[in-house]
């Protein structure tokens, strides 16, 4: 009996021992450039598929399973864009260390591989999205691949090849994080492209970017490309867009060319306008202008040359940019009525010319060190040359009323220098940057007075990050501080101002392939330096325009929620957010005399509350894909002396179909508009429709804008102040069914590929002169 109960303890015990939990580990890293690959999932599989365990890998490309019983398992390694690794585990008993797994890239490979459904992978802020085959056929150019990708947040005119944000937020381009131009993007082939990084939740050293665009292409390392673009109106000869491009690569250099020239044309665009005047005596004038058909003429060219040199630990960019813009006709013509008699009619004249020339310099380098560190340095230099003047002229039986002619020139300097460190501390990444921001304006104004402004502003910006992951909870943290300053020439008093930029981005992976994402950040707006000349120029016989000397910047709160769910074909993404601005700068109108006086100041608080819901649909047997997008925006505009709300509901439907060599797409949304101040602002109401074929290394497009349409609205705009009030609609007749035929040549000999990255996107568009107009 002893014998037979040692023999049962110690076989329990035996027993207790094999029944043990075990634990598999290892590293995920690329083929080629032994690179960690983060977000891959893990899947723990018995010899008959059964699911046993799973994990994602961190951002060391590092992955756990705990909590494994003995036995047979097989290891199922899959990320998007990369070959699914398996691996057998056969008689495991004890833990496992794997090492380094290494993965090839999906895109990279010569097997003929492709991707056949497009694939998502969501980041704590940005989305991972790779073209299919169906989507790179499809399209000619880095964006009209954005239209097939159908990204939520996007509006994206592919007729135009312009892609903007609902409400014109800040846009970034970039490729393999390099900064660049819509131009570039457009000089992209899409078959070249691996993915698109879609950070719609950009940290702190993006700046004021609304979404980030960074396309991460194939790097050749010898070969080169040639392509050519034309798209022309048939029925509309004043309107094209047509640009040429060219890459060689010779070993670790690369040289690209890029030019682009557009032209528009028109002869029937109008404007119709109702001002409304409540004088200081009580009484109101009201103004209707009636439009008759006026003239566009507008030609825009840019010109792009960069060298790209890296090897292994450094990457040197350095990039010449030049844009030209010549605009000789911006002409209203019409006559206004007067409202309380009939028989009170001018001929009105309203003209504007407008020349700008904007050259750069974007030197950048980066380093790569030891111990996954690394540090980036951009240098950009910008000269802003602008030249604009506007003639007003109110006449009655052709005797001069009244005769306005305002010129200003402009000349604006800036030098933008930024430093990054980037430091990873296991699966968590820790980055600062110091950023300076200098410009110099020197303008002249000339209407009936003659003025001459010179403008210092500065604004150093310093930050860090944090980024970190704890099991389903990814997470950054950020700070910053900034320090702005204005002085000008006249005496006026400057100002000195430092503002804390905080900022929380939390992520948390849900089961069923979904997710949600709080974002909460603090951000410092400085006034425009064109806001903050102290000049004056005239609009009408009625009001005049000055600018305010005194503008503080303000701090702009906001806060966002966001929730994603990706399941087979369908996909759905739902925003709801609120931001808050303080002593926003915004418009006021006052009288000052006998003469309305429209000008800036800071204001009580602006508060937007927004929610927005987008589906999306396809491909549908590789052939069709849909998607639509509906949003709500409130607007509250707390005025110093007045108090406004507005809501305004919008939709953006899209559909794409595409089959053997042709493709066929359809685009329509609403207008999506902005109400600041006391300004509301619309967008268009724009469809579209096109098809296409592809032959080779050529395409060919036929397409039609706002085929459904007898008048084409440019846009709204309304004003509601309590003493200038007005509402005016413009029109371009022309653009209304217009046929547009497109044809795309492409051309690429002897490639090798090789991806690397540039982290700093940095540039100065911004004129630095205030123009007039109605």
């Amino acid at each position: 009996m002893r014998h037979f109960i040692t023999y049962c303890v110690l076989f329990g015990t035996v027993q207790g021992i094999f029944a043990q939990n075990f634990d598999i580990k290892g590293v995920l890293k690329t083929t080629k450039d032994k690179e960690p690959v983060e977000y891959a999932n893990i899947l723990l599989q018995t010899a008959d598929s059964a699911f046993v365990n799973g994990a994602t890998s961190g951002l060391e490309g590092r992955f756990t399973l705990t909590k494994v019983a003995p036995g047979n398992y097989r290891l199922v390694i899959s990320c998007v864009g990369y070959v699914t690794r398996r691996i057998e585990l056969e008689g495991m008993s004890g833990n496992i260390d794997l090492g380094e797994i290494l993965i090839g890239e999906e895109s990279l490979l010569l097997s003929g591989v492709t991707i056949q459904a497009a694939a998502m992978t969501n980041t704590i802020d940005k989305k991972l999205v790779y073209p299919s085959e169906r989507q790179v056929m499809a399209s000619t150019n880095g964006i009209n691949l954005l239209q097939q990708l159908m990204l939520p947040g996007l509006q994206v005119n592919a007729m135009f090849n312009e892609v903007s944000l609902p409400g014109g937020g800040e846009l970034q381009f970039r490729i393999n994080g390099v900064k660049v131009e819509r131009e570039d993007v457009l000089a992209l082939q899409p078959s070249m492209i691996i993915r698109v990084e879609y950070h719609d939740n950009p940290g702190l050293r993006y700046g004021s970017a609304e979404v980030v665009l960074d396309y991460i292409v194939r790097r050749p390392e010898s070969g080169g490309n040639i392509g050519v673009e034309l798209n022309d109106g048939l029925t509309t000869l004043g309107w094209g867009s047509n640009r040429l491009n060219a890459r060689i690569n010779h070993k670790r250099s690369e040289f690209s060319l890029n030019y682009s020239i557009d032209h528009r044309k028109f002869v029937d665009m109008w404007r119709n306008n109702m001002e409304t005047f409540h004088l200081p005596d009580g009484s109101t004038l009201q103004r209707k202008e009636v439009g008759d058909p006026g003239k566009v003429k507008e030609l825009w060219q840019h010109f792009n040359s960069a060298y790209n040199y890296q090897d292994s630990t450094r990457m040197f960019n350095a990039t010449f940019r030049g844009f030209a813009d010549n605009q000789p006709h911006y002409d209203y013509i019409g006559h206004i009525y007067n409202m309380a008699d009939n028989n009170d009619k001018l001929q009105m004249f309203d003209a504007q010319e407008l020349i700008i020339f904007r050259p750069a310099l974007d030197l950048y380098y980066q380093q790569n060190m030891k111990k996954d560190q690394t540090l980036v340095l951009n240098i950009v230099g910008t000269y802003n040359y602008t030249d604009n003047t506007r003639l007003y002229q109110e006449s009655r039986n052709n005797i001069m009323l009244t005769d306005v002619n305002n010129a200003t020139t402009g000349k604006k300097y800036s030098l933008i220098g930024e430093g990054i460190y980037e430091k990873k501390i296991g699966d968590n990444r820790l980055s600062a940057g110091l950023r300076h921001t200098q410009s110099y304006s020197d303008n002249i104004y000339r209407d009936v007075n003659h003025y001459t402004t010179r403008i210092g502003q500065g604004e150093t910006f310093l930050y860090t990050d944090f980024k970190g992951k704890m099991k389903s909870l990814t997470y950054t943290v950020g700070a910053g501080v900034t320090r702005s300053y204005f002085e000008q020439e006249d005496g006026s008093d400057g100002y000195v101002y430092y503002t804390f930029k905080p900022r929380i981005l939390l992520h948390y992976s849900l089961p069923a392939n979904s997710s949600i994402r709080l974002r909460a950040e603090i951000n410092n707006e400085p006034p425009s330096l064109s806001g903050l000349s102290a000049v004056e120029q005239s609009i009408d016989s009625l009001q005049i325009q000055r600018g305010n000397p005194n503008l503080k910047p303000y701090l702009h709160y906001r806060s966002e929620l966001t929730y994603e769910i990706q399941k087979g074909i369908f996909y759905g993404n739902f925003v709801g957010g609120y931001q808050y601005q303080p002593k926003a700068i915004m418009d006021e109108k006052y009288w000052e005399g006998d003469r309305i006086v429209q000008t800036w100041n800071n204001q009580k608080n602006w508060q937007r509350v927004r929610s927005q819901l987008a589906l999306r649909v396809g491909p549908v047997k590789e052939i069709v894909q849909f998607s639509v997008t509906g949003g709500v925006n409130h607007y509250i505009s707390n005025g110093n002396s007045y108090q406004h709300r507005y809501t305004n509901w919008y939709t953006q439907m899209e559909l794409s179909a595409t089959y053997k060599n042709f493709t066929a797409n359809f685009n329509w949304h609403t207008s999506y508009d902005w109400f600041y101040g006391e300004t509301l602002r619309g967008s268009e109401n724009l469809h579209s429709i096109s098809v296409g074929y592809k032959l080779k290394d050529m395409s060919f497009k036929l397409g039609m804008l706002n085929p459904f349409v007898d008048n084409y609205i440019l846009r709204n705009e309304e004003n509601r102040s309590q003493y200038a009030s007005f509402y005016k609609t413009i029109y371009i007749n022309q653009i209304s069914r217009l046929l547009i035929i497109g044809y795309t040549y492409n051309f690429s000999f002897g490639r090798k590929f090789k991806a690397d990255e540039k982290r700093v996107n940095n540039a100065d568009n911004d004129s630095g002169i205030m123009t007039s107009g109605k």
